[in-house]
């Protein structure tokens, strides 16, 4: 059936809209696959009792425009089931927006951020003690399979994967234009890729669906990790870099280009340690000159420059919508004098990473990550106060001032989640070069991110001192030998990326030895036994060839 939501009224099952025809139907709605049987998608290891998968579209109906999103003029048809919806090149345009829908930070649900920084020695749970057990016991690496955390995203990963995989098998047989039919193919493969890139990276052997199953097929061991990397996440990648345009505009910016798909093909490499294909990869993005470093760091966590040219992908976010667009983790991240959770709390360990000057002028990368004792808290309005976080500090990235989202509707935060930054690259880059040996050649890119920080001095009216750069302040590194050069790749992608969900993943492909420095102080940590998650206790429980 097709459920409305409309001025907060449900219609179902209706042959034409509750009012007049041609309202505008938001491009970006929540589109969840239901069977009508017992056969749960979000997990896809269920049992599946029929092949009949019933169609739920919860549409937004919406009447005025909105940047970055796109509308459709549509007519509400009735009852489908999914032989009948993939019909149309509109039902292949809202089949991909379920898809992108699945990346959200809108849920809750989303907790990317407890394996990238959590886990890592950057953060700490936060939050009060008690509160959200299971992200403290990743925190302290008591992990078991029946940990939340772990069950929920591994949900919403495969149930992204689903809906990929449902479009990718009806595509090609919906008349439409064959261009915009080969751009959601490669859109789809992009976010394949992406949800199986987590997959493999928080939990390392998984089972590999690239079609929609079968009964038989629900029943599934693992991919070796290797294998789902090479074979699976760099061909569908590999796809949607000839399949995508180099850019979006207008209501379609934000959705995956060519250049994002390049970006996850070098982090791809750098996972496998395939140093000459991340310098390709990567160097395809830096050469083409589409993007840059903004001038002002803190403009990539902004709301008015969110989209901008640093950002090769983001997940999008908007505010005041129904269904929930609406980023969550302003809540989740902002003190509790603010109506928020204070979890994901910045180390002193993290703080300490950060370089100062002899005249104590710190990077100024520090105060745009971390609200800290004695330093302005949102719009210079209070000092931040350290009895905020049980570390003395919270994270600043993804969190609004109260004049932009108020108290009353914190969890409606309008920020992306910046997944892959042109920094970001400059890094990748950097390491890829320095680890074949071209050591000389990386430290142009880790400098070019030093030079942005620094002159963020030139900038920022708001920083002591502007416009003129402190004495000795991030100065150029020198090609003093791999391992020096490899220990300030390493460095920089630390403060330059912090608390972007990145650090635990780098900890661990840096291996062993680097990994065990960096959890020194966690004694329940084991290289071999945490490097990748457990695999949840609900899948193993359903899936009996794991």
């Amino acid at each position: 059936m097709i459920v409305i939501t409309y001025r907060g009224k449900k219609f179902q099952t209706l042959t034409s809209p509750p009012e007049s025809t041609g309202v505008h139907i938001r491009c970006h709605v929540f589109i969840h696959w239901e069977s009508i049987s017992t056969f749960n998608l979000k997990s896809m290891t269920m049992m599946k009792t029929t092949k009949n998968i019933s169609v739920l579209l919860i549409l937004s109906i919406v009447l005025s425009a909105t940047s970055c999103k796109k509308y459709l003029d549509s007519d509400l048809k009735g009852s489908r089931s999914d032989v009948q919806f993939y019909q149309t090149a509109e039902d292949a345009e809202l089949a991909l927006t379920g898809i992108y829908n699945m990346l959200s930070f809108a849920e809750s649900n989303n907790r990317l951020w407890v394996f990238g920084d959590v886990a890592s020695d950057d953060a700490a749970k936060g939050g009060n003690a008690g509160d959200q057990a299971d992200i403290g016991d990743i925190d302290d690496f008591n992990i078991s399979a029946d940990n939340g955390n772990l069950d929920v995203v591994w949900k919403i990963c495969y149930e992204g994967i689903s809906r990929a995989n449902k479009l990718l098998d009806n595509i090609n047989d919906i008349p439409m234009d064959v261009e915009r039919r080969d751009q959601i193919i490669g859109e789809s493969k992009f976010l394949r890729a992406f949800y199986y890139y987590w997959l493999g990276a928080i939990w390392g052997d998984v089972p590999v669906h690239l079609t929609s199953p079968t009964t038989e097929e629900m029943q599934k061991a693992t991919t070796p990790v290797d294998q789902l990397f090479e074979n699976v996440i760099e061909n569908d990648l590999k796809d949607a870099v000839v399949l995508l345009p180099e850019t979006f505009t207008g209501a379609d910016l934000g959705r995956a280009t060519k250049y994002a798909a390049l970006g996850l093909l070098t982090k791809t490499y750098l996972l496998e340690k395939k140093w000459s294909e991340a310098e390709d990869a990567a160097l395809q993005i830096v050469n083409q000159g589409l993007y840059f470093m903004n001038p002002l760091y803190r403009a990539n966590f902004e709301f008015t420059t969110k989209d901008n040219p640093e950002i090769l992908f983001g997940v999008q976010h908007l505010s005041g919508q129904d269904p929930w667009l609406g980023n969550r983790l302003n809540q989740w991240f902002a003190p509790q004098a603010e109506n928020g959770y204070g979890f994901n709390a910045p180390t002193q360990k993290f703080v300490d990473a950060f370089e100062v000057t002899g005249d104590s002028v710190v990077d100024p990368r520090l105060d745009y990550t971390v609200g800290r004792p004695g330093m302005p808290w949102f719009n210079d309005t209070i000092l931040f106060n350290p009895e905020w976080s049980p570390t003395g500090y919270l994270s600043k990235k993804y969190i609004q001032p109260l004049d932009e989202v108020p108290v009353e509707i914190k969890a409606d935060g309008q920020l992306n989640y910046q997944f892959i930054r042109y920094a970001d690259v400059l890094l990748m880059l950097a390491e890829a070069l320095n680890e074949q040996g071209k050591s000389g050649e990386a430290v142009n890119y880790v400098n070019m991110v030093r030079k942005r920080a620094r002159e963020s001095y030139i900038y920022d009216e708001k920083l002591p001192g502007y416009p003129n750069i402190p004495n000795e302040l991030l100065p150029d590194i020198e090609d003093t030998g791999q391992s020096d050069v490899r220990d300030a790749v390493r460095h920089e992608r630390r403060v330059e990326l912090g608390f972007e969900f990145h650090r635990y993943f780098d900890i661990i492909r840096y291996g062993f030895e680097y990994a065990n420095q960096a959890f020194e102080n966690k004694p329940n940590f084991n290289y071999e036994t945490n490097k990748f998650m457990p695999i949840p206790q609900s899948e193993l429980d359903t899936n009996f060839e794991l």
